[in-house]
């Protein structure tokens, strides 16, 4: 009997192991708009559903981060589904107040733009899996606009 169960883990491991799973990828973050307080930028997520049926994402968690430090962080909770047998584009808003981006001034001084570092976690509700996180990241460069672009 145990040796029957021993089986049977085993075959379902295997077939779990084998299952196709989502795939993502972050096509990087871009400058959006300036307000009074803050700077918004930009970021995108890029999922493949491989499945025959939408697939319910639970939470976007994401944290965007420039010289070590942390410049933005947030959670999205269920941002819709991901289409079946589709790829699917999500926009990920992220807010940073202007007084945090001046304390970045020697990075941004040196050649105008951003070093960034920038991480995604896609929780989703897979069938038979269950909740699973998969985590993306990213490093670039963001050009910042000038004072001409900007009016």
């Amino acid at each position: 009997m145990a040796q029957l169960v021993d089986k049977a883990k085993s075959f379902v491991a295997d077939k779990v192991a084998h299952i196709k799973k989502p795939e993502a990828e972050l096509t990087g973050v871009s400058f959006k708009e300036v307000n009074r307080d803050s700077a918004t930028f930009h970021g995108a997520v890029s999922i493949t559903n491989p499945y025959s049926h939408d697939l319910p994402i639970c939470e976007i968690s994401y944290t965007l981060k420039s010289a070590n430090r942390v410049i933005a962080s947030g959670k999205i909770p269920e941002p819709g589904p991901i289409t079946a047998k589709l790829s699917t584009t999500i926009d990920i808003p992220v807010e940073v107040p202007y007084n945090f981006l001046v304390s970045l001034a020697k990075d941004i001084g040196r050649d105008w733009d951003l070093d960034y570092e920038w991480n995604v976690g896609l929780t989703m509700h897979i069938p038979i899996i269950g909740k699973f996180t998969l985590p993306l990241s990213k490093k670039g460069e963001l050009k910042l606009p000038t004072l001409s672009d900007i009016f």
